[in-house]
C-alpha cells in the first residue's frame, strides 16, 4: 500500500513541494516585471486570481506606481496597469 503521508501530516509538505517545482520563483517574476516596467519594486505577492496562481508585483517609477500580474506557472505577463491615486 502506498503511503503519501496523510496520517503523518506530511501532506502539506508534498503540496508545498509541488508548487516549488512547478512555478517560477519570485526573483524570476521580479526580473520579468522589471523588463516591462523599469523601476523599484514596492510590493510582491503570490496569490490566486481567477483560478490562476499569479505574482502581483507593484513597481514604483518616476511616472507613478504600476501593478503587474505574472502567471506563476508560465512567467507570462497577464496585466500591466498604472495605479492612480
Amino acid at each position: 500500500m502506498l503511503d503519501y503521508g496523510f496520517r503523518t501530516n506530511c501532506y502539506p509538505v508534498l503540496w508545498d513541494n509541488y508548487w516549488r517545482n512547478y512555478r517560477i520563483d519570485a526573483e524570476t517574476a521580479v526580473q520579468i516585471a522589471l523588463q516591462h516596467v523599469p523601476g523599484r519594486i514596492a510590493k510582491i505577492e503570490l496569490e490566486y486570481d481567477g483560478g490562476l496562481l499569479v505574482y502581483d508585483i507593484d513597481v514604483l517609477t518616476e511616472s507613478g506606481l504600476y501593478e503587474i500580474k505574472i502567471n506563476a506557472n508560465t512567467g507570462q505577463v497577464l496585466k500591466i496597469e498604472r495605479e492612480y491615486d
